[in-house]
């Protein structure tokens, strides 16, 4: 029986980081590059879950890996290698537990702001859009229903949180304020184009992309793509048989999972309540089919 990996332990790497899902290592005579592990851990309302999914971190690498590759003419992103045997001979003893969950990537500095992108109104937008028709900074029309398709793709920055933390929304002109006028320009340019091609390219798999987030750091002044990209985590995947507008929609992602949670007497504040294995079951076999789905490759472990 495979067992999750909910956290690493490498002691000859230099631990860096812990993120809602991420380990992040630097590599010892290797200050370019970082080393990123995908755990099994999941996230939900910003908050860590004590269950994991098993098998969840390979397959967030593995369409990761999928994107970069075709997503790679609008923009150059940090993977160097996924294949273990290329990694750095100090990274050899953790092989086992990187092997299909890991990424060697160049150090980047990362951007304050994350790249939400929205083709759709869902999630925490349309509850926004309830309240007040104008939501980060955009006028919508009235009268829209849940799950409408957006007359343009809209770009809406978020401030990132620390662990535990809420991200919070802004307005392009508050992030022209952060990051500069031009550059924010440049940032919105980026991940419209991002998202259209992935949008475009899995509406022909039976999936919609309603929204996604990307994260882009730097190296020497030039705009990286980094982190995940496009998986469940990240972004609302629907299929196209089932989209109805007017409703929430059935998904590929951990959409699934936060409806039990909505469903529950929390708050939405650590700690977390336990997942039954129903749920965690049913998740991981949603992501699963949104990568076969999305790269037409099965699930490897």
């Amino acid at each position: 029986m495979i067992q999750p990996v909910i956290s690493t332990d490498f002691p000859a790497l230099n631990f860096k980081h812990r993120g809602k899902v991420r380990d992040m290592y630097e590599i010892p005579g290797h200050d370019d590059k970082l080393l990123m592990v995908a755990t099994d851990r999941i996230s939900a309302y910003d908050v860590i879950m004590d269950d994991a999914i098993t098998g969840k971190g390979a397959v967030l690498t593995q369409l990761s890996l999928f994107w970069f590759d075709l997503l790679g003419d609008i923009v150059e992103n940090h993977l160097i290698t996924a294949n273990v045997e290329e990694y750095p001979e100090i990274c050899v003893p953790y092989a086992k537990t990187l092997q299909g969950r890991s990424m060697l990537v160049k150090k980047t500095k990362p951007l304050t702001i994350e790249c939400i992108v929205r083709g759709y109104i869902s999630g925490s937008f349309w509850s926004a859009y309830k309240k007040n028709t104008m939501v980060c900074g955009f006028q919508l029309p009235e009268g829209m229903n849940e799950s409408d398709k957006f007359n343009e793709v809209l770009f809406t920055p978020s401030t990132k949180a620390e662990v535990g933390g809420h991200d919070e929304n802004i307005s392009l002109e508050q992030m022209k304020e952060i990051v500069g006028a031009s550059r924010a320009e440049e940032i919105a340019e980026i991940s419209i184009k991002l998202y259209r091609k992935a949008a475009d390219y899995a509406l022909r798999k039976g999936i919609i992309i309603a929204d996604t987030k990307f994260e882009l750091g730097e190296i020497d002044g030039r705009l990286i793509l980094i982190d995940e990209v496009l998986t469940p985590d990240s972004s609302r995947f629907w299929p196209v048989d089932k989209y109805v507008t007017g409703r929430s929609q059935p998904s590929f992602d951990k959409q699934y999972l936060r409806d039990y949670l909505s469903s529950l007497d929390w708050d939405k504040n650590p700690p977390p309540p336990p997942l039954p294995k129903e749920i965690t079951d049913k998740t991981i076999g949603r992501y699963k089919e949104a990568l076969e789905r999305i790269t037409g490759s099965t699930y490897q472990m």
